[in-house]
């Protein structure tokens, strides 16, 4: 029987690019579970919206029941939004956790008792902005830092059942998600220009960042490895980057990402 997959989010970007490499490259099953409809040959699909709990418990129960199994699952479900704190509505910060962090809870918590029996493995994708807090993204880099912290406590809990749980963190991706991003330039005038500077650069980043087939393989075969690591970042300039804010002190790295996000 086939190993199984479920990847979340997985009709774009980095999840798609991580679906395909998972059944092309490495034989797997792919269930994709995303709120749009979506089809292509060599994936299934199961529409749903991973920030309503009940919907994913049966989109779980779903997959596995045709499926006879579930080996792996992949969080890639995400969203942005930018703007400066201050201006921030509610609403759309709470909708980023709900999506961000607790989509990817509530399918963990609906997956863990199936993974339990092939002793399989949790990828949570999460940001190198987890690590390097991004002015005007706060909320975004609040959500991807929780996964990092979620992550590392549930790889501990399911350790004992086999279970191995890895937090991946890309940099700069070209993807969909820049142009999906929900963009407020709220307050610019009294941020002289920052919000959309800061905002403008970021894109600019992310346009010209790693191509999301690339980020997809290595999840994929990170996935699919012998060991994972409890935390992953791809990319050779982006482990640096991590090394550094790990060593050096706090005002200085925050003076750095002031220079390069927030002037």
């Amino acid at each position: 029987m086939k190993k199984t997959a479920i990847v979340t989010g997985g009709t774009s970007g980095i999840g798609l690019a991580t679906a395909l490499s998972l059944h092309n490259d490495h034989g797997y099953d792919v269930w994709v579970l995303s709120r749009r409809d979506f089809q292509m040959d060599g994936l299934r699909h199961v529409r749903c919206d991973v920030s309503n709990e009940d919907e994913v418990i049966k989109a779980v129960e779903q997959t596995v029941k045709e499926a006879g199994r579930l080996d792996l699952v992949v969080n890639c479900a995400g969203m942005g939004i930018s703007g400066a704190l201050e201006f921030t509505n509610e609403k759309e910060a709470k909708d980023l956790f709900d999506v961000n962090f607790f989509g990817t809870v509530n399918v963990n918590k609906a997956c863990i008792k199936y993974l339990r029996e092939t002793k399989g493995r949790i990828i949570n994708i999460s940001s190198v902005a987890g690590v390097v807090a991004i002015p005007f993204q706060a909320f975004y880099s609040a959500s991807k830092a929780a996964i990092n912290s979620y992550s590392l406590a549930l790889a501990n809990e399911l350790k004992p059942f086999g279970i191995s749980v890895c937090a991946v963190m890309p940099g700069d991706t070209a993807t969909g998600f820049t142009a999906a991003r929900k963009k407020s330039e709220e307050g610019d005038d009294l941020y002289s220009g920052r919000i959309s500077r800061s905002v403008s650069r970021m894109e600019k980043d992310e346009q010209q960042g790693t191509d999301s087939a690339v980020s997809g393989r290595t999840i994929a075969s990170l996935a699919t490895g012998s060991k994972v690591p409890p935390l992953y970042t791809i990319g050779f300039s982006y482990k640096l980057v991590n090394i550094l804010i790990k060593i050096l002190p706090v005002s200085l790295s925050q003076k750095l990402i002031y220079m390069l996000y927030a002037k």
